[in-house]
C-alpha cells in the first residue's frame, strides 16, 4: 500500500491524534469511510453498462 508499512501507519496515526486530538477523530475517519465510498461507486457506476431505453 504505497510503500507504507506498520510503523508509519502508527507515526501518522499519533500525529493525527495530537492534530485533531481524541474526540474529533473517529469523526473524520468515518467522512473520510465516506468519501472513499462514493468514490468507489462512482468509479463503479462508469465500468457498469448503461440501461438500455425502451422505446
Amino acid at each position: 500500500m504505497f510503500g507504507i508499512g506498520l510503523p508509519e501507519m502508527a507515526v501518522i496515526l499519533i500525529v493525527l491524534l495530537f492534530i485533531f486530538g481524541p474526540s474529533r477523530l473517529p469523526q473524520i475517519g468515518k467522512s473520510l469511510g465516506g468519501a472513499i465510498s462514493g468514490f468507489k461507486n462512482a468509479i463503479n457506476e462508469d465500468k457498469t453498462p448503461d440501461k438500455i431505453e425502451k422505446s
